[in-house]
């Protein structure tokens, strides 16, 4: 099989939003996916991207994505956040993976990063599978944290409250 990786473009984000979209059914969060097609055109390509995606691509169509933004750690210093590694249930197994967490190595490496760092869900055993045999630490002891928007507006709302 014959694919490509490059850098996204604009044209690309509708199919990357459909991959996203692919992923949430897939990790059980089917109305997860808030972001537009306009968003992803606007952060990714406006005058300060707020991420870089690659993108595999076979016969032409994108196949696979990995989106991925610079982070800082007070630990080590600059490192690479992977968000997402999609590849098209279709393709599964077919090397699109190992092709795009190459190419963020690659990436990362270039930028001098001290780590590249993601999160996998604790249930998808082959990706995790995948992970640990391209090298990396799976961190068991370590639980995600997220304040959500509506988390966000909360604690605002909190905090003035406080104040009055």
């Amino acid at each position: 099989m014959n694919f490509n990786i490059r850098k996204a473009v604009p044209i690309d984000m509708p199919r990357v939003h459909e991959l996203l979209t692919e992923l949430a059914v897939f990790e059980k969060e089917p109305d997860a996916v808030e972001v537009s097609i306009s968003d992803l055109q606007n952060d990714g390509f406006g005058k300060h991207p707020a991420f870089e995606c690659f993108v595999a691509e076979v016969d032409d169509k994108v196949e696979g994505i990995a989106l991925v933004y610079p982070r800082y750690s007070t630990w080590k210093g600059r490192i690479l956040h992977l968000e997402d590694l999609i590849v098209s249930q279709k393709m599964r197994g077919s090397g699109l993976g190992t092709a795009l967490l190459d190419e963020v190595v690659r990436y990362g490496h270039q930028l001098g990063v001290k780590r590249i760092c993601w999160e996998v869900l604790d249930w998808n055993e082959p990706a995790i599978e995948f992970y640990l045999k391209k090298g990396a630490d799976v961190k068991r002891d370590w639980d995600v944290v997220h304040l959500t928007e509506a988390g966000i507006k909360n604690y605002i709302a909190t905090l003035e409250d406080a104040r009055i």
